[in-house]
């Protein structure tokens, strides 16, 4: 006979999935027991739950398979919320396995009691108690294709008696759903065809849903004469080797990409849901290409709306485009384009001696220095602005972050992900002081399971991206200063390899150094705090709220935060 354990744990290696990322507890011993003796299953143990939904969701969007990760009843399940909100709204598919109390004390106020069906929903495609053996394999089966199928979450409760129930008879082997590809409708493309081919500016907005279609989404590019504005998720696939990109628009990104989104007549969206409606043209036709029909007009109002595969529209939407269109929209976006790059670069230089650094020359050192194939994680915060406008991505590369959910302390669990999945290959998390302090015991976790991540530490002191914020609202920083450690010397005491940096001069000497190191790496650069993230354009709210920040410091006495802002910022 079959236990519920050891059906869960041989389903899922015959689904390809290779380790579980979780937390043991009482209710999970079944589990882990049959996971041991199946042996095809690494259990990676992680220190804190939520890194476990973040790795496997690394892990997931890394090699476009099933994730797993679990979690012991009530507060160990619990804690992989966050992680599993994050997989969610990144597509990745993952199947959260959550341990319940024992199942004849549910609904009876029992020690650690809570309710998955209820928590999980929101951030699920899939949600379900396990409470009879009649019900597997049928519910597993069903959770996995959704996770699959749907590129998100399915949760699977299961309380410890029940997991250790025995099933009659044999279990049917588990087929994994074939994917569908999304056509696009020849009347749509038609449709899109007599919008474009009337109007004279056009820009495309490329995201996620492009992964795989780069040189489709290129070529169509060449045909319209189009600036392609890349979004944060479609920058490792369409930024690369694309004569027309013209970077980023949003927060973080930078002018051209602003302006050339604000100043097209049509915006044709391709596999993006970008979600700030701010960044949107007015009186612009926008034609939008995503197979999830939901995303459709969630952001704009649509002219358009085209439920399709993205590189599939794209590909077969050039042909449709006849030649001899008229470029100079393009010649003023790329030469825009050029001129922002320039600026950007020239911010990404060295410091005097003893100087704490600039991040934008950190970030540029990193891409530069970093493997050709690297797997870069960004914090949420200001490593995910310099990692957006520094990394450069070459089809090769992959750059995985919380872009959606935008959850601190993401970096290190998603690098430790990436690294378990590949191996042989590099991984760096760009970390922010407070999100690597979060989440700080995972560093043990990357010496306990031998992942040879590298750590690239911004260290400012300061929760750097909420303190702009405030200034750029009027308000003095409050609650952001940030007392560290020495974060090197901590990684070298715990087993890591640690290298401090507080000198421009030292930098490419100790990253070289980490990422030839055997083993994870940390490297702890001081940055400077004041330095600035200005968005694409500066809105009059915000350089109102910032002169009155200005005027805040001085008569609080604290003006030599804006000597320091100005030397950091003006005089380089």
């Amino acid at each position: 006979m079959t236990t519920i354990s050891e059906l869960l744990i041989e389903t899922l290696a015959e689904a390809g999935v290779q380790r579980i990322w979780g937390l043991t507890g009482d209710s999970l011993n079944a589990v882990n027991a049959a996971q041991a003796k199946d042996g095809r299953i690494a259990f990676m143990h992680v220190r804190h739950e939520e890194a476990a939904a973040f790795a496997a969701g690394a892990e997931a969007a890394a090699t476009g398979r099933l994730a797993v990760c679990a979690g012991s009843c009530g507060p160990g399940n619990l804690h992989l919320i966050n992680g599993l909100y994050d997989c969610q709204r990144n597509h990745v598919p993952v199947l959260a396995i959550a341990a319940q109390i024992p199942s004849s004390e549910i609904g009876l106020g029992y020690f650690q009691e809570t309710h998955p069906t209820e928590l999980f929903r929101e951030c699920s495609h899939f949600c379900e108690l396990v409470t009879n053996p009649k019900q597997m394999p049928e519910v597993l089966h069903r959770a996995i294709r959704t996770a699959i199928a749907r590129k998100g979450v399915a949760v699977i409760v299961l309380p410890g008696d029940v997991s250790m129930l025995e099933i009659e008879g044999a279990a049917p082997a588990f087929a994994p759903p074939i994917p569908a590809r999304k056509l696009p409708d020849e009347a749509a493309l038609a449709q899109a065809a007599a919008i474009l081919n009337l109007s004279e500016r056009v820009t495309i907005l490329a995201g996620a849903g492009t992964a795989g279609a780069h040189d489709a989404v290129v070529a169509l590019a060449d045909r319209l004469a189009a600036p392609v504005v890349h979004a944060y998720r479609g920058k490792e696939h369409v930024e690369w080797d694309n004569p027309f990109d013209v970077g980023m628009t949003g927060l973080i990104g930078f002018s051209s990409g602003y302006h050339a989104l604000m100043d097209c007549d049509v915006l044709l969206m391709l596999g993006t849901d970008f979600p700030y409606r701010n960044f949107y043209p007015r009186g612009a036709k926008i034609i939008q290409v995503d197979v999830d029909p939901s995303a459709l007009g969630r952001r704009a109002v649509l002219d358009l709306a085209v439920e399709a595969d993205a590189g599939a529209f794209a590909s077969a939407l050039a042909a449709k485009v006849p030649d001899g269109r008229d470029r100079r929209f393009l010649d003023a976006a790329l030469a825009h384009y050029r001129k922002a790059r320039e600026g950007l670069d020239d911010l990404a230089t060295p410091r005097g001696e003893g100087k704490p650094l600039h991040p934008q020359y950190v970030a540029r050192r990193v891409s530069e220095i970093a493997s050709d194939d690297a797997v870069f994680t960004a914090d949420v915060g200001t490593p995910s602005v310099w990692a957006a406008r520094y990394l450069q991505m070459n089809g090769r590369r992959r750059l995985i972050g919380s872009f959606n959910h935008g959850s601190m302390a993401n970096a290190l669990p998603q690098a430790l992900g990436a690294q378990a999945a590949f191996p042989d290959r590099q991984v760096v998390s760009l970390s922010g002081d407070g999100g690597l302090a979060m989440l700080m015991g995972e560093l043990l976790t990357a010496v306990q399971s031998r992942l040879p991540v590298k750590v690239v530490v911004f260290n400012n002191g300061s929760l750097g991206f909420v303190e702009m914020e405030q200034k750029a609202a009027g308000y003095l920083p409050t609650y952001v200063d940030l007392q560290n450690p020495d974060f090197a010397a901590m990684a070298e005491t715990i087993g890591l390899r640690g290298i401090r940096v507080t000198d421009s001069s030292a930098l490419d000497g100790a990253l070289r150094d980490a990422f030839a190191h055997d083993g994870p790496a940390l490297v702890d650069v001081v940055t400077a705090r004041q330095e600035l993230s200005l968005p694409p354009k500066i809105q009059a709210e915000q350089a109102k709220g910032f002169s009155l920040y200005a005027l805040r410091a001085i008569m609080t006495g604290r003006g030599d935060e804006i000597v320091e802002l100005a030397e950091t910022n003006l005089f380089r």
